[in-house]
């Protein structure tokens, strides 16, 4: 998998292009469905996540829009920061699956959100803190993780 991080309007999009996809590949994060509860919500994100299509854009719309699926899963990773237990580093199930159905896409993008002025609500910090958390997570297991400046593409991990 691919991360490419960057700022808004960066350039991201134009350099998943350049690796050959098509607007046809691209999944929005912002087209996905929203429900309620977040068990359930966990699950309907993974569905839609295996979509077929190989490119995630916009990562933090989702997990803004959808903060309580993403709560547990930067709580697990938090967890198995502090400790090294094996129980620990495994997040609950549904959780689990919505991150492993993260890792099937070849590209994921993400604005970068940790920077600037922090968000006024609770809701809003701590959607940035899950979606900075996932982030670190999938880097760690990207094959490469490109960072893009200016629409310049640094590449800060290679597998």
């Amino acid at each position: 998998m691919i991360l490419v991080v960057g700022g808004a309007a960066a350039g991201k999009r134009a350099y998943v292009e350049s690796l050959g996809y098509t607007a046809a590949q691209m999944a929005d994060s912002t087209d996905m469905p929203r429900v309620g509860d977040a068990r359930d919500e966990r699950r309907r994100l993974a569905a839609a996540l295996a979509d077929g299509r190989p490119v995630l854009l916009n990562l933090h719309e989702l997990v803004f829009a959808h903060p309580s699926a993403f709560t547990e899963t930067a709580a697990a990773t938090e967890s198995a920061a502090v400790t090294d237990s094996a129980a620990a580093a495994e997040p609950n199930e549904p959780a689990a699956d919505l991150f492993a159905a993260l890792l099937a896409k070849e590209v994921i993008t993400c604005d970068e959100v940790g920077s600037g002025v922090i968000p006024a609500t609770r809701e809003e910090r701590d959607a940035r803190e899950a979606t900075g958390r996932l982030a670190c997570r999938l880097a760690a297991k990207a094959e490469r993780v490109v960072r893009i400046i200016a629409g310049i593409p640094v590449v800060l991990k290679e597998a």
